[in-house]
């Protein structure tokens, strides 16, 4: 986990200002750290330096709105991370082996390879099915204690269980568990997949990781089912319900899920994908 406060702010600096210039002096500052003190703490706490944290986290988002976006060209999209054409196609292609063009036409495949779950394959809704889903709500702000995490998406359910353990003094009948994913597995290798796994509480609680989770316009996909068939609901949503949808992924705003009922095979010695899953993925869109 990710438990200097420092780092996190910079983390959420740097996800924030992802299209702006960006320097090590910019965001140290913001963080109101030295420099060479946060570049030590930084690398520590995340395994990459950070610069190699920005370029990384560019070219991958670039990469999900090439994929997300694909009536906006190439050139436009990586213009808005500060690209050239060319320069940006030889940064894409030493980061995934394939050029923009060829990773925008593999990522339109319906049916691949599961990234956690070896052995299964997933197939996408149509955007009919999906659509008929999704509902438009306005969701308020939530005020949550976090813990940040970066690793595979698999093993969330161990997570969880530490978080509240941790935190169980807190809990009570109107808490509500959020979880805050910020990347696509399918663009962003699983050792750098970042997460928050979240619990509401009062704005009079003592602990330092807290934060507010944006509420706003969210079209909300109702999910139930096996843990491994969370990754077949978001392809889905990127895939199918972007592309083609009337609104626009608010990029300034997180998605998040909120969880209503999990249950756990307790007959399974097993971890990954033993759990049975009722929550809601939250969308933030404008338009």
């Amino acid at each position: 986990m990710i438990t200097n406060e420092v780092v996190n702010r910079a983390i959420d600096y740097i996800l924030q200002h992802i299209e702006e210039e960006l320097s090590l002096e910019t965001v140290a500052e913001a963080c109101h750290f030295s420099k060479y003190y946060f570049c030590r703490i930084f690398k520590a706490q995340t395994g990459e330096g950070v610069y190699e944290f920005i370029r990384r986290v560019r070219l991958e988002q670039s990469a999900f709105r090439l994929k997300t976006e694909r009536n906006r060209s190439i050139t436009a999209i990586s213009a808005d991370y500060g690209y050239s054409s060319s320069n940006y196609s030889s940064a894409f292609k030493g980061h995934y082996h394939m050029t923009p063009v060829v990773f925008r036409k593999n990522s339109c495949k319906k049916t691949m390879e599961h990234p956690f779950f070896h052995q299964e394959s997933w197939q996408a809704e149509s955007f009919e099915e999906c659509n008929k889903k999704m509902v438009l709500r306005e969701l308020p702000d939530y005020y949550v204690i976090y813990e940040r995490g970066v690793g595979s998406y698999a093993y969330l359910g161990r997570n969880w269980e530490y978080f509240l353990e941790k935190y169980q003094k807190y809990l009570t009948k109107e808490t509500k568990f959020l979880e805050r994913t910020y990347d696509d597995p399918a663009v962003t290798q699983k050792r750098h997949c970042l997460f928050d796994i979240c619990m509401s509480v009062k704005k009079d609680c003592p602990l330092e990781n807290t934060t507010t989770i944006q509420g706003g316009k969210y079209m909300v996909y109702p999910f139930k089912g096996h843990i491994k068939e969370i990754y077949k609901a978001y392809q889905t949503i990127f895939l199918e319900w972007l592309p083609r949808a009337s609104y626009e992924l608010d990029s300034s705003r997180s998605l998040f899920d909120v969880y209503h009922q999990v249950k756990k095979d307790r007959s399974s010695t097993e971890w990954k994908g033993k759990f049975y899953i009722e929550m809601e993925i939250c969308v933030p869109v404008r338009g």
